[in-house]
């Protein structure tokens, strides 16, 4: 009898040394730099056009390398590099509003954990007041299908701005991939039970309006309305 039980013990003690350990996932970079919200000043100017801007974020834990992925927020183009520190220094277009996030990664994990979005301005010569951030669309989502028999949908989005000195929307909404304007100097940040019908495509975007007369435009998105 006491030789089974030793038996067993043993066999459930190479069992349990067999059993890995979990992986943990890679911790949340926290961002320092560019500031959120603020006109980047301390980059190095290239040229006319161009500057070189320093990013730079708090280490994570159990990360291997990070991914920097910036988007240019007049074109919506990204770009994304992996380095192995915590800083990268990246040339950019001037007087031109920029978001960023960084992806920590692990080599013996596939779970990538993505950090907060911050948004700057990367400053211009001679700029005094910088145009409000292209507002950001929030629902219906670009390319989002709607279920079948919805009559009614709210238009969402977030604005922000270096100044917090927003004073409006202009929001333009329709079938055709020009939208008319459908609602003018709006203060909210929605527009709510907006008429659709089935088996259409809608297409909106929102131009957001400072107290200095800057605007800018978030780019049209789009949704489907099922059958």
């Amino acid at each position: 009898m006491m030789k089974r039980i030793l038996t067993l013990i043993i066999i459930l003690s190479i069992i349990s040394c067999g059993k890995k350990a979990p992986v943990p996932a890679p911790g949340v970079a926290s961002l320092t730099a560019p500031l959120k919200d603020q006109p980047c000043l301390t980059g190095t100017v290239l040229s006319a056009t161009e500057s070189s801007v320093a990013f730079s974020w708090n280490p994570s834990q159990n990360t291997d390398n990070y991914d920097l992925t910036i988007t240019n927020l007049l074109t919506k183009t990204a770009t994304t590099q992996t380095v192995s520190t915590t800083t990268a220094t990246v040339k950019l277009l001037r007087n031109t509003p920029y978001s960023w996030y960084i992806s920590s990664k692990a080599k013996k994990t596939s779970v990538v954990t993505k950090s907060d979005v911050w948004k700057f301005y990367n400053a211009g010569a001679g700029v005094v007041t910088y145009a409000p951030f292209p507002a950001e669309i929030t629902g219906p989502a670009f390319g989002a299908v709607v279920a079948s028999g919805t009559t009614k949908v709210n238009l969402t989005w977030k604005g922000s701005s270096v100044s917090s000195n927003i004073v409006a929307y202009d929001v333009y909404f329709g079938p055709s991939s020009n939208p008319d304007l459908f609602r003018n100097h709006i203060t909210d940040s929605f527009v709510n039970d907006v008429n659709v019908g089935a088996n259409t495509t809608y297409y909106w975007r929102v131009v957001t309006v400072d107290a200095n007369g800057n605007i800018s435009d978030s780019g049209t998105y789009n949704f489907f309305v099922s059958k």
